[in-house]
């Protein structure tokens, strides 16, 4: 397949943290020109059925993917699984484990906000919440701007929910070891999710890498929605470092909120292996 295929590899349902269905993902994905699309909802392959239904429907060829929440350095890194089993028995009962702690952590969230005079946060998000296994800050951030505390996600994260502000907990989610094993044993191909979003020192990021690489991964995001032109040179140049392969996707959630839309990313840089090379006889 060609570098300059319109793959788009990374967005989100319903299911976790989007507000559009499976179903209407496929059929803006089609609009928007994606040639590759697959649906990775956050530790949860829920929507992979219907996703992989709808694409058909509307003749869009499809990956099965997901996004795991990793503990790595005290940070929480995700990373995204492509071309896998979606019904394999050990990677749905890891994800279904990894998923246990948003409640708890969701309850003392909403008792911080609570603190600062911000009262019915958890009721508040449950209202946007698709799965309620998977409420996170992102059906927080929804419910202080629909109160007027902020006017958009951007400004709630500035103020709120992150490390040092109020609502800020942190969640020990599973390794990365468990993560590319689980994808790795259920067929599929481990990515590491937008690199240059975490706060890593190079030690850090190099660390990362080096595990990654050293449990089976394989791949790591090089072009994606939160990313900067000079961050696609970067990580193509650390893809090339560790071989690995690119890939590509927009981080989509929600028409009214990301910064990117389906399909609307540039090519990968030159040069570099594609990740759905490395997935054709995976891709439905």
């Amino acid at each position: 397949m060609s570098a300059i295929l319109n793959a788009d590899l990374h967005c989100h349902s319903v299911v976790s943290d989007g507000t559009l269905t499976p179903e209407e993902l496929a059929a803006r994905a089609k609009a928007n020109g994606v040639d590759l699309w697959a649906l990775t909802d956050h530790d949860e392959l829920g929507g992979q059925h219907r996703a992989a239904e709808a694409a058909r429907a509307v003749g869009l060829r499809y990956l099965t993917g997901t996004e795991i929440s990793v503990t790595f350095a005290d940070e929480t890194v995700h990373i995204v699984g492509l071309g896998f089993d979606p019904d394999d028995a050990a990677m749905t009962q890891g994800l279904y484990d990894t998923r246990g702690g948003r409640g708890k952590r969701a309850q003392e969230m909403a008792a911080q906000l609570a603190q600062v005079g911000i009262h019915g946060a958890y009721e508040g998000a449950l209202r946007f919440v698709g799965n309620p296994e998977l409420i996170s800050r992102t059906h927080f951030a929804r419910f202080l701007v629909e109160q007027g505390h902020c006017r958009d996600t951007s400004e709630v994260f500035r103020k709120y929910l992150t490390e040092g502000k109020p609502g800020y907990v942190p969640h020990r989610w599973a390794t990365l070891r468990d993560a590319v094993r689980w994808i790795s044993g259920a067929g599929g191909l481990a990515v590491i999710a937008h690199p240059g979003r975490y706060k890593f020192t190079a030690n850090e990021e190099y660390a990362l890498f080096t595990e990654f690489q050293a449990h089976g991964g394989r791949a790591v995001e090089v072009v994606t929605g939160s990313h900067t032109p000079a961050e696609y040179v970067e990580y193509a140049d650390k893809a090339r470092e560790f071989g690995l392969a690119a890939s590509r996707g927009s981080d989509f959630h929600s028409p009214d909120e990301s910064h990117c839309d389906l399909g609307a990313l540039p090519p990968l840089p030159a040069g570099l292996t594609p990740v759905w090379e490395l997935l054709a006889d995976r891709i439905r």
